[in-house]
C-alpha cells in the first residue's frame, strides 16, 4: 500500500473512488480547482496495482469570525469498503492536517459528517480528536443546492439530513483573537469615518454646483 501526495494526474482514479464510495459526487472542475489551488494538502492511498482506494480533498478558507485567519477545510474523505479497518483514513487526515499546518499555518481543522454515519464520526471524535462545533440542519441538502448551482457536482443525494460542523483546534483562541477583535473593531470604527466625510464632502460638492 502506498500512500502519497495526489497529483492532478491522479484526478480521474480519484473521482471513480468517490462515485462507488460517497453520495455526495464532485463535478471535475471541483477537483481540478482544489488541486491547483492547495497541491500540497490533499493525499492518497493506492494498490500494487495502482488503483485508488483511498484519499482525502482539502482546502483553505478564511475563519467564519475572523477572516484574516486561515483554517484547513477537509472536503471528502473516503476509502473504499474493502480496505476499511486498516488504518488508511487515520493516516490520510493526519497527512493533510500536517501539510496544512506547515504549508498554511492554519488555526483549526474543520469538517462535515453527516448525522447518521456513525463510522466517520467515530473515527474523527475518538481517533483523530474533533470535537463538535454545531449541528448544520439540514446540511446536506443546503451543500447540494449550492454546489449544483454552482455546478460542482454531477449527483449529490441532497435528503436534507443533518451534519455535525467539527473542528480540531490547532492554537488556542487567546491574545491573537482579542486583539483581533480590536483591529475588527478598529478597522470598521475607521471605515465608517471615511464614508461619512466622503458623503459630506459629495454633498458639499453637490451644492457648490
Amino acid at each position: 500500500m502506498n500512500i502519497r501526495r495526489a497529483e492532478p494526474k491522479d484526478l480521474t482514479k480519484i473521482q471513480q473512488c468517490n462515485l462507488h464510495n460517497l453520495p455526495e459526487n464532485y463535478h471535475m472542475k471541483f477537483w481540478a480547482y482544489s488541486f491547483i489551488t492547495w497541491p500540497e494538502i490533499s493525499y492518497l492511498a493506492e494498490d500494487s496495482s495502482g488503483r485508488v482506494v483511498g484519499y482525502v480533498l482539502s482546502s483553505i478558507e478564511p475563519d467564519e469570525e475572523y477572516p484574516w485567519l486561515q483554517v484547513g477545510h477537509v472536503n471528502s474523505l473516503s476509502v473504499l469498503r474493502t480496505y476499511r479497518r486498516l488504518g488508511l483514513a487515520k493516516r490520510l487526515m493526519l497527512l493533510s492536517k500536517k501539510a496544512m499546518i506547515e504549508s498554511y499555518n492554519i488555526e483549526y481543522v474543520q469538517l462535515h459528517v453527516r448525522k447518521s454515519n456513525r463510522a466517520a464520526f467515530s473515527l474523527y471524535s475518538e481517533k483523530l480528536g474533533f470535537k463538535i462545533h454545531r449541528k448544520e440542519v439540514g446540511y446536506c441538502e443546503l451543500v447540494t443546492w449550492v454546489l449544483r448551482l454552482l455546478s460542482l457536482t454531477i449527483q449529490s443525494d441532497g435528503d436534507g439530513e443533518d451534519a455535525y460542523s467539527m473542528r480540531i483546534v490547532l492554537k488556542p483562541r487567546s491574545f491573537t483573537h482579542r486583539l483581533g477583535r480590536r483591529v475588527q473593531a478598529f478597522v470598521y470604527a475607521r471605515q465608517r469615518a471615511v464614508a461619512n466625510w466622503t458623503l459630506k464632502c459629495a454633498k458639499r460638492v453637490s451644492q457648490i454646483k
